[in-house]
């Protein structure tokens, strides 16, 4: 091997590591994405001429290999404690009093943001990380070495200096964290593409990921770092945590925004107090500040309790919330016909926002509250994400002040609405409601079904109020004439429109099938149904029996998908779309199974958040064994699959008394452990 090459290997990774670090750290770029790509693209070619020349601690290795079995678990030489809360500035006094008793002087302290994520440890050898692992129980957490490499954050190698040396082995802690807009965005992609629940904050969904099995999903998340405190140093020369913030960004490892040092408890609250109104600007969640001694000698004579250490304490802010005036509620009409309802409500600035209008889901959200029109009422955004409407106050409500009542029409074709028995919904029954019909447009074009780019919302208000169109079918008869009346739609952007359409003509089963709208049937259950009928008319022939007998295929969607191919509206929009040239088959799927079925005759349920793999694949490794996956709970579920934050189902199972099988016991029992 060439002595040229060795050096081209080295020059390539000292680049992208500084260039890395410049980008996720420092955020001050210097290089183009395409720059960086083409960099990390020639080491990836010069590494696979040359493996002998791949490192651990290379750019490259920090996505790879297949999925683990499961995660080892990581005995923590020095134990991740957990922290003493407050929400009183008082009990931050007392703390501080307590402080100066045991050491009989005024400490320094050190105030930082508490960022709300998922803790880490992370192990450094020789200034090479060997070891991440998640806090767990505090003294035995999880290894998730693979999934911090996918985190471009965390370096996987650290550069020294002469006055701030790497310590041979080095433990930093800090926190996994998302940023809201990434957390928004993998949100809409889990509930578009795979039919999740959405999370309901970033924290959760960081901590899920952070413990998947598969580092190739972790790194599609964007997960993020910044780091706060030390694990097990040897040695550690340095006398206080200021001077550690010092080195460690030396070292290469990013540190929150708003650290600060203060010499008495006065400025330390003036600090938590500043802050306060900084939060709500940061891209990521917060809820407190932490406070902790400077001094590491300080800190060893202060000790610990049996949960806790006594040098440091979490100021955490209180949920904000702000009084406004919800000034009425308009009904929203779904694509299915649903009518939600959303409180428009005086404007009022609450976590960094202006917050305009809020959801109140449904009449029993409503009737609970017991909300009337002009009602004062209090609103937080839960999780500093969503708005939330908590509480009307019916003390300061005004004489004469009506009840809010669902409406007796549709508000968009004036159709009376119907409630199905039972349930908290209303609904608009006539099919060719103008709302439904842009509903049900905007989701037949969306990204996952037949993914018609340049149809958004508003040239769909447009095509549908001009008459031009009603049913699927008519988008694939509009010609650059149908456009010409239409807002800022030159010729160019039709022509781009009309492209797109004739594109979506060829998309397969899966997404037609998809596209339709049937209650129920998102991405996954299209795709099962198309494997196993092949085409639309062999699923319009089909008994709700015979639907239901598909594994994966519940008696609810079964009965829907029946409903959906014997209605007026459902039969005239496949008839149409067949009359436009939209009629896709595909194989069927071999009804021979092609190994072992040991889940034979059983039925599952998923629920919860798993792992090793998304409810999909799960549900899917189910059929493959000769199981099928159910959607809900009864007496002929076999076993009930729980991941983390299980719910209601989780709560029948056990009123039922049907086997509860933990993520890890149904891959044992799949014989994939």
């Amino acid at each position: 091997m060439s002595t040229s090459i060795q050096k081209r290997v080295d020059q390539l990774r000292e680049a992208l590591h500084r260039h890395n670090h410049l980008y996720y750290v420092e955020s001050r770029p210097e290089i183009s994405d395409r720059q960086f790509d083409a960099m990390l693209q020639e080491l990836i070619e010069l590494e696979a001429a040359h493996p002998e020349l791949t490192t651990a601690d290379s750019p490259t290795q920090r996505v790879g290999g297949e999925p683990a079995d499961e995660l080892a678990p990581v005995h923590h030489v020095v134990p991740m404690m957990s922290i003493d809360n407050t929400y009183s500035h008082d009990e931050v006094r007392a703390f501080d009093e307590r402080v100066r008793k045991a050491l009989g002087t005024q400490p320094v302290y050190v105030l930082e943001p508490k960022i709300d994520g998922t803790s880490i440890n992370l192990r450094y050898e020789g200034g090479k990380l060997v070891q991440a692992a998640t806090r767990g129980r505090g003294n035995v957490g999880d290894d998730v070495t693979a999934n911090a490499r996918t985190i471009r954050s965390i370096p996987l190698r650290l550069q020294g200096t002469s006055k701030w040396p790497i310590p041979p082995i080095l433990e930093i802690r800090g926190e996994v964290y998302m940023n809201n807009d990434d957390f928004q965005r993998v949100n809409k992609e889990l509930m578009e593409k795979e039919g999740e629940e959405p999370y309901a904050n970033p924290r959760n969904l960081t901590s899920g990921t952070l413990r998947r099995l598969d580092p190739r999903i972790v790194a599609k998340r964007h997960l993020r770092f910044l780091a706060h405190g030390l694990g097990q140093v040897e040695p550690l020369t340095l006398k206080s945590y200021w001077d550690w913030t010092q080195a460690i960004k030396t070292w290469g490892l990013p540190l929150p925004t708003s650290v600060s040092r203060v010499g008495n408890v006065d400025e330390a609250i003036e600090t938590i107090k500043a802050f306060e109104k900084v939060r709500p600007t940061l891209p990521y969640m917060t809820d407190g500040m932490v406070m902790k001694v400077d001094d590491f000698d300080q800190r060893d004579t202060l000790g610990t309790t049996s949960k806790a250490p006594r040098w440091v304490i979490a100021f955490k802010y209180e949920t904000e919330q702000q009084p406004t005036i919800l000034k009425g509620v308009r009904w929203q009409v779904g694509k299915a016909g649903n009518l939600t309802p959303v409180g428009d409500l005086e404007p009022v600035f609450i976590g960094g926002v202006t917050v305009t209008h809020v959801t109140l889901h449904n009449l029993d959200q409503i009737e609970r509250l017991d909300l009337h029109a002009g009602d004062a009422v209090v609103v937080e955004r839960a999780g500093e994400v969503i708005p939330y409407l908590v509480e009307a106050l019916p003390e300061k409500r005004k004489k004469g002040a009506k009840p809010i009542q669902p409406p007796a029409e549709c508000p968009s074709c004036g159709a009376a609405v119907v409630r199905d028995q039972g349930t908290p919904y209303i609904r608009c029954p006539n099919p060719a409601c103008p709302a439904q019909i842009k509903e049900r447009l905007r989701w037949f074009c969306g990204r996952t079904q037949m993914d018609i780019q340049g149809l958004g919302d508003k040239l769909v208000d447009q095509l549908v109020d001009s008459g031009k169109v009603h049913t699927f079918a008519d988008l694939y008869s509009l010609a650059l004439p149908d456009f010409e009346a239409l807002e800022r739609m030159g010729e160019k952007s039709a022509q781009n429109v009309l492209d797109e359409i004739a594109k979506s003509r060829t998309r397969p089963l899966t997404r037609v099938l998809a596209g339709l709208g049937i209650a129920h049937v998102g991405t996954r259950g299209a795709m099962v149904l198309a494997g196993h009928f092949g085409s639309l008319d062999r699923i319009g022939s089909a008994t709700p029996d015979q639907l239901s007998e598909v594994n994966e295929i519940g008696p609810v969607i079964a009965q829907s998908v029946y409903d959906f191919f014997h209605n007026e509206a459902g039969r005239k929009a496949i008839d149409l779309l067949k009359a436009a040239g939209i009629n896709p088959e595909m194989p069927v799927a071999s009804a021979k199974p092609s190994g072992p079925q040991p889940f034979a005759g059983e039925t599952f349920v998923v629920t919860g958040t798993l792992n090793s793999m998304k409810r999909p694949e799960i549900e899917a490794l189910i059929a493959e064994l000769g199981g099928k996956a159910s959607g809900s709970v009864s007496k002929k579920t076999s076993y009930l699959v729980a991941g983390e934050e299980a719910g209601s189902k989780l709560e029948k199972a056990t009123a039922l008394g049907i086997k509860v099988l933990s993520e890890k016991e149904f891959l044992k029992l799949a014989g994939r452990l």
